[in-house]
């Protein structure tokens, strides 16, 4: 995590709420490094368990959504203790990798939606206040539209949610709304992640699939001759899954909150 993040986001919480602002803590491990990562394993795995296990601790917020997160779902599942179980869990992207176990064994609240990184980004701002309004003042505005007539859904990154299936990891999804988003892949690939995801027999069961944004998507050559939409549509029309239409969340500073279940 970029190391003004903190100040940033606890002064910006200052500044909407003056007295009511919540008091957010930076778990150093946020700003460690080992190669591509935030620390390595163990030490992002006992980050983890020490604020999910913390009663003090009313949410667990995802500094960043960078990958890494399946890599210690495994480790964490079994160290959480009972204060874990009231928690929200807040992030999105590679976070989906702790949201999914957590979601499938009845672990707190989880939330796809804005991390703390987004203050960096040009408009990030709203991001976090998006964020906020929802965590302090249950704020239906923060929420992804859709929520208020199709409650019960539950949200993934497409390349995420693809490699999880036939994993431990994997949640049962029955009866939910899934919403998928993407970001910086070739339609070729949101093509082959669209089939495996819809080929699932568990993900056959889930009441139909919203599209949030595929942003970033390189050129293909030559053109795919798709969009993003006419490929879900595709697999959505093959496998029997009802297409909802499209889902206010993204890699982007617009990324609506989405509660699971």
């Amino acid at each position: 995590m970029s190391p003004e993040v903190p100040d940033k986001v606890i002064a910006l919480a200052k500044r909407l709420y003056g007295e009511r602002a919540p008091e957010i803590v930076f778990h150093p491990q946020c700003l460690a490094s080992s190669g591509h990562f935030a620390g390595d394993d163990q030490t992002r795995a006992a980050a983890f368990i020490d604020v999910a296990n913390d009663p003090d601790f009313d949410v667990l917020w995802c500094a960043r959504g960078g990958y890494g997160a399946n890599r210690i779902a495994e480790y964490v599942l079994p160290a959480l203790t009972e204060a874990a179980k009231a928690k929200i869990y807040l992030g999105y992207s590679d976070f989906g990798f702790l949201l999914a176990p957590l979601y499938g064994a009845g672990i707190g609240t989880c939330v796809h939606g804005p991390v703390a990184q987004e203050i960096q980004r040009e408009g990030g701002e709203a991001a976090i206040a998006r964020v906020l309004s929802w965590l302090i003042d249950r704020d239906p505005a923060a929420l992804e539209p859709s929520l208020q007539e199709t409650p019960g859904a539950i949200a993934f990154n497409i390349t995420v949610l693809s490699q999880m299936l036939g994993t431990p990891l994997q949640p049962d999804l029955a009866g939910r709304v899934l919403m998928l988003e993407e970001v910086s892949e070739a339609l070729y690939r949101i093509d082959r992640s669209l089939f495996h995801i819809t080929s699932n027999p568990e993900i056959r069961k889930v009441t139909g699939i919203r599209l949030g944004r595929c942003s970033l998507i390189p050129e293909n050559e030559p053109d795919f001759g798709q969009t993003a939409e006419q490929v879900a549509r595709h697999w959505c029309e093959v496998s029997g899954i009802p297409f909802l239409g499209p889902a206010d969340i993204g890699h982007d500073v617009a990324n609506k909150l989405v509660p699971f279940g």
